[in-house]
C-alpha cells in the first residue's frame, strides 16, 4: 500500500506530512519515557522484521497480491509509540533507498500506515484482548486488530486519493476497502503465528511481564530475518499489490510520476548484479540491516542507560 509520487496532490501530501509529523514527534517522545533502555535490541529487531516481511508479497483473490503492514503485531510487542516508530524507519529506508513510495508522499504512507494502521488497530486490540482471557484471547484480539488495521489504512488512502481529485472517494472507498479485506486476512494470520513464534521464545514479551530471564531468543530473531531477506523476498508473489492493482482497474496508474528523489537501488535491484533473484536477496538483507542500525541508533538517542544497571535488567 505504498503510494507512488504524483497519486496525491501538494495539499494532501503537506496535510498528511504535518499530521504525521506531529504524530511522529508524540510517539518518539513517549518511547524516550516509557521504553527501557533494555528493549532497544528489539525495537532494531522488529524494524528489521518488517522490512524484510514486507518484501514478500503474497497472492489473494483477483490477480492481486498484499504484504504485512505489522504494526499492530509491533504495537501489541512493544507498545503502540514504538511501532509508529518502527514503521517510520521502515518507510523512509524503502522509500530513498529502494523507490518503494515516492518522497512526496512518504507523510501519506506513515499517516495510513503508521497513525491509522498501527495507531487505530491496537485501540481496537486492547478493547478486544481486555475482554478475552488467556493467550488465545490474545492471539484472537490480535488477528482481527490487524485485520482492521489493513482496513483502517485502506480507507485513509482512498481518502487521500479522493482529496487529490486522484479517484472519486465513491468510486475509490469500496475497490480499496473489498481487495483490503482480503489483504487484511493474510495480515491477520501472519500476525498470529508471528505472535504465538515469540510467545514460546519470549513469553514476557507477549505478557507484558518483564522477567529476569537470559534468553537467545534475539539472536535467533536476527538470524530469522536474515532467513527470510535470503530465502523468502526473492520468491514473493509477482502480482501487483493491492494499490497497484486498484489503480490500473480505476484507470489512475498513469498518474505515477518518475521520483522526486532517485532511489540508489529502485525496486529492489542492486546495480550491476544480473541475476534477478540474487540482486534482490542482498537488496532485502541490505535494507533489513539499514532499518536495523538505524532503528538501533534511534533507540540509543531517545532512551537514556540506566545509572546504575542491576541483575534484574538482562540483555534482550
Amino acid at each position: 500500500m505504498h503510494i507512488p509520487d504524483g497519486f496525491v496532490d501538494g495539499k494532501t501530501a503537506i496535510a498528511a506530512a504535518t499530521l504525521s509529523a506531529a504524530g511522529l514527534a508524540l510517539a518518539l517522545r513517549r518511547v524516550q519515557r516509557e521504553l527501557p533502555a533494555r528493549r532497544i535490541p528489539l525495537l532494531g529487531l522488529a524494524a528489521a522484521f518488517l522490512f524484510a516481511a514486507q518484501m514478500v508479497n503474497f497472492p489473494v483473490a483477483g490477480g492481486t497480491s498484499g504484504h504485512l503492514m505489522g504494526g499492530v503485531l509491533v504495537a501489541a510487542l512493544l507498545g503502540p509509540s514504538a511501532a509508529v516508530v518502527v514503521l517510520a524507519t521502515v518507510l523512509l529506508v524503502q522509500c530513498l533507498l529502494f523507490g518503494d513510495g515516492g518522497v512526496s508522499a512518504l507523510g501519506s504512507n506513515l499517516f495510513d500506515m503508521g497513525i491509522l494502521g498501527a495507531g487505530g488497530g491496537f485501540l481496537v486490540y486492547r478493547a478486544v484482548a481486555s475482554r478475552l482471557r488467556g493467550l488465545r484471547g490474545k492471539v484472537a484480539a490480535l488477528a482481527f486488530s490487524s485485520w482492521c488495521s489493513v482496513v483502517f489504512a485502506a480507507i485513509g488512502c482512498a481518502g487521500q486519493l479522493a482529496w487529490s481529485n486522484t479517484v472519486a472517494f465513491a468510486t475509490g472507498f469500496p475497490v480499496m476497502t473489498t481487495v483490503h479485506m482480503l489483504v487484511g486476512l493474510g495480515e491477520g494470520a501472519i500476525s498470529a503465528l508471528v505472535f504465538l513464534a515469540i510467545h514460546r521464545v519470549r513469553p514476557d514479551l507477549t505478557s507484558g511481564e518483564e522477567r529476569a530471564t537470559r534468553s537467545g531468543g534475539f539472536g535467533l530473531g536476527l538470524l530469522a530475518v536474515l532467513g527470510i531477506a535470503v530465502f523468502v523476498a526473492p520468491f514473493a508473489s509477482p502480482l501487483p499489490d493491492a494499490l497497484e492493482a486498484t489503480a490500473h482497474k480505476l484507470g489512475f496508474a498513469t498518474k505515477v510520476i518518475s521520483p522526486v528523489v532517485p532511489a540508489a537501488a529502485q525496486d529492489y535491484h542492486l546495480p550491476g548484479i544480473r541475476s534477478a533473484t540474487v540482486a534482490t536477496a542482498l537488496a532485502a538483507v541490505l535494507g533489513s540491516l539499514v532499518v536495523f542500525g538505524l532503528a538501533m541508533l534511534l533507540g540509543k538517542v531517545l532512551v537514556a542507560e540506566p545509572r546504575n544497571r542491576s541483575a534484574k535488567e538482562p540483555p534482550c
